[in-house]
């Protein structure tokens, strides 16, 4: 049994104060020197990928006051489709556990019973990535459930119980989300599992806004990527697990998200997508390859800031 919760934690930022004390006997160089070294962003120096930060210097896109941290981007307008920002657009890369949106699509649309009890195998172990998961082997869930599971906590067990439980199991799985893609017009996009795990699941930012578009459609899609915490009771001794979303932003009270998916593996990157409202109107962000530990949420911050000064945007492309 799963039970959304109604309670959420936001992390507060903490603002660098310098005490007058310590300009003491500093010529004004100096102090204009440390006041510039305290401007300079965390973000640009918090990465979660040491290996990647050495050989990549940061480097961010600057239009007019909005700054692009990450390596592809893309912020579109789902009513008209007019892209409203874009950076490497058009190439097609890997995108982790956004793949997951396709995965909820896709069962959806097979309009398999979302009460039927699904039990988790051995096959739903991840030997590629080697990544962990809470939801124990031979453990039955709603369908439902795991739909919740694989949207809001990014749980790669039921995202591959989803795809295994197909009819027809992970093979017809696969060939229907890349005929769903096709169908809905992703141009560069290509799948092979239904959790994301492998980098060839891959796809542009481009095709992403389209899906998230299309996602947006479904309620418990929108329902399920925006859940900010749920508890899961497992049925066979009654355990309780807690399990928050992996989007910081939807446990922020000031936020408006409708969709939401994150995803991360190295060949991919930290990367986000949402639809949300902003200045009072639908919007699509699309960020791949996040390397900074906070740089994704920055942008999306950056990104809403940046809309909400001149909500009448045009298209730019760095």
């Amino acid at each position: 049994m799963l039970q959304a919760a109604s309670s959420c934690h936001v992390a507060a930022k903490s603002a660098r104060v310098w005490p007058a004390s310590a300009f003491a006997g500093f010529s004004v160089t100096r102090i204009l020197a440390l006041l510039a070294i305290s401007a300079l962003p965390f973000a640009a120096f918090s990465a979660d990928k040491p290996s990647v930060q050495k050989a990549r210097a940061f480097k961010a896109v600057e239009i007019g006051a909005l700054t692009v941290s990450s390596s592809a981007a893309l912020v579109l307008d789902p009513k008209t489709g007019q892209i409203l920002y874009s950076k490497n657009a058009d190439h097609a890369a890997p995108i982790a556990s956004i793949t997951k949106l396709m995965t909820a699509m896709v069962v959806l649309d097979a309009k398999l019973p979302l009460d039927e009890s699904v039990a988790l195998s051995t096959e739903d172990i991840d030997t590629l990535k080697k990544s962990s998961s809470r939801l124990p082997i031979g453990a039955h869930f709603r369908r439902d459930d795991l739909i919740r599971l694989a949207l809001m906590a990014s749980d790669n067990r039921a995202a591959s119980a989803l795809g295994r439980t197909y009819p027809g199991g992970m093979p017809a799985f696969v060939n229907a989300m890349n005929a769903k893609a096709k169908t809905i017009g992703l141009d560069h996009a290509h799948f092979v599992d239904s959790s994301g795990l492998s980098p060839q699941n891959v796809a542009s930012p481009a095709d992403l806004g389209k899906l998230v578009a299309h996602a947006s459609s479904y309620p418990l899609i929108r329902e399920y990527s925006t859940t900010p915490a749920a508890d899961v009771t497992l049925a066979e001794n009654g355990r309780k697990l807690g399990f928050v979303n992996t989007n910081a932003l939807v446990r922020a009270s000031d936020w408006q998200i409708g969709v939401s998916k994150t995803g991360y593996i190295s060949e991919a990157g930290k990367c986000l997508v949402m639809q949300a409202m902003v200045a009072g109107q639908p919007v699509v962000i699309v960020l791949l390859d996040s390397w900074g530990k906070l740089t994704r949420v920055g942008d999306a911050n950056r990104i809403r800031k940046w809309l909400e000064r001149k909500p009448a945007k045009v298209a730019v492309t760095p």
